[in-house]
């Protein structure tokens, strides 16, 4: 069976899921929403009703195509299509799925911030740039997938200096990552001084904002910090125990997540040495290719530019009806037995996994120290790392597993009752 039947045969289950989540939660809300108010009539419902359709339809299509680009980023890093279904279905499910249903900034966060991630990984460094940088347009934390960037250049250079004796060519690449960087970060910057501008300069008033005058003026910042209470230790006030019970599930998940592959991570680098590693994650990185009528992801070896070796390699497998770096090559035709233990080996572990471990570990520790903790169950939603560590604990056939993976599902579901309740009826929620 060729890769491309069995893209479609991923994305086939997978988008029924989502519509019908999709679905039944719009649904509820809007029933949630009628029932909250108190003195409704037709004619101020009804056309409220009518613009939220229109709003829903666009963040569900947002949705739908971050489910999408979920699964080719769980494919490209897992290599694993079964690990990537069982993510993608809890991604269809995420507790924050209130937000990904309604005019919210999350689902087109979450389209961005996946697709660039994505092309990142795939060589499309231009589409990738531009896409990481729509994310950092439509949410602030977005200008941290410069990361990724960070990473792919420090990989290039160690390659560079190390495997090719070149060092005008790890410059090169470090000034590339640099300049993306940059690049990704320029809403943030611009949204910044936007605001310095029409605020300090050409603002009406005779005294100057406090933030003004700060060595770095940063506006968001200082609306954060004056206005709404967030800083370092802040939030950490007994009356505020609710909300980090709230954020507890997503947060201890997350921590999991960091841990589970920090130790994969490290068993990774006992058996093969970092510098094998990065030369494997650079001669073997997949290329992405696609068909319009399918719009189909097609894995094959590496493209012009690595060595020749790689090159020759390459039209080897592609002869191959099936990719070798993916495996199964569908759901239902493997032969691993049900009951056979889940264990990662050695294909599996990849110093890919890296920047996601250090990317959620930031996010993480920003959530339950600086921020306003229950706003982890939106701020962690994207991050792939949760989903892949949910799915490895729904894959272990032990027993204490089983449990803990009952367990996240229920919460996944216990949350998107509860995020349609609390959100519809202007409770605080995250």
């Amino acid at each position: 069976m060729s890769s491309t039947t069995s893209h479609s045969l991923l994305l086939r289950p997978t988008s029924t899921v989502i519509c019908s989540h999709l679905l039944i939660l719009q649904t509820f809300q809007d029933w949630t929403m009628l029932e909250s108010s108190a003195h409704w009539n037709a004619v101020a419902v009804f056309p409220a009703l009518y613009w939220r359709c229109h709003a829903r339809v666009f963040a569900q299509f947002n949705s739908w195509c971050s489910l999408v680009d979920n699964i080719r980023l769980s494919v490209l890093i897992l290599k694993d299509q079964k690990a990537a279904y069982r993510a993608s279905v809890l991604f269809c499910f995420n507790p924050a799925s209130v937000f990904y249903s309604s005019l919210y900034s999350e689902s087109l966060y979450a389209l961005f911030s996946l697709r660039g991630i994505f092309y990142v990984f795939s060589g499309a460094n231009t589409v990738a740039v531009i896409m990481l940088a729509l994310s950092g347009s439509a949410r602030s934390n977005g200008a941290l997938n410069a990361g990724y960037f960070c990473f792919q250049a420090l990989l290039q250079a160690y390659d560079a200096t190390v495997q090719k004796k070149r060092p005008l060519l790890a410059i090169q690449a470090l000034v590339a990552g640099a300049l993306r960087s940059i690049f990704i970060f320029l809403p943030f910057f611009a949204f910044q001084a936007y605001g310095y501008l029409n605020i300090c300069v050409h603002g009406s008033s005779d005294e100057l904002r406090p933030w003004c005058k700060a060595k770095v003026p940063l506006l968001y910042g200082f609306i954060q910090s004056h206005y709404w209470g967030v800083g370092f230790l802040r939030y950490f006030q007994v009356k505020q125990l609710p909300n980090f019970l709230l954020a507890s599930p997503v947060l201890s998940l997350a921590v999991y997540s960091i841990v589970h592959y920090a130790k994969l991570l490290h068993r990774c680098f006992q058996r093969t040495s970092v510098h094998k590693q990065i030369i494997t994650a650079l001669e073997k990185r997949p290329v992405v290719s696609y068909r319009r009528s399918d719009d189909a992801t097609i894995l094959s070896e590496p493209p012009a530019g690595l060595t020749k070796k790689a090159q020759g390699s390459s039209k080897a497998k592609q002869r191959k009806p099936v990719a070798t770096e993916i495996a199964p090559a569908t759901f239902h035709d493997s032969t691993t037995p049900a009951n056979q233990n889940i264990e990662e080996d050695q294909d599996a572990c990849s110093i890919l996994l890296l920047p996601f471990v250090l990317h959620l570990a930031f996010m993480a520790f920003t959530a339950l120290f600086v921020m306003h903790v229950q706003v982890s169950t939106r701020f962690l939603s994207a991050s792939p790392a949760v989903y892949w560590a949910a799915a490895h604990v729904l894959a272990s056939p032990s027993r204490a597993n089983r449990r803990w993976g009952y367990l996240i599902c229920v919460y996944f579901i216990a949350y998107i009752l509860l995020g349609s309740l609390l959100f519809s009826n202007f409770y605080p929620f995250t």
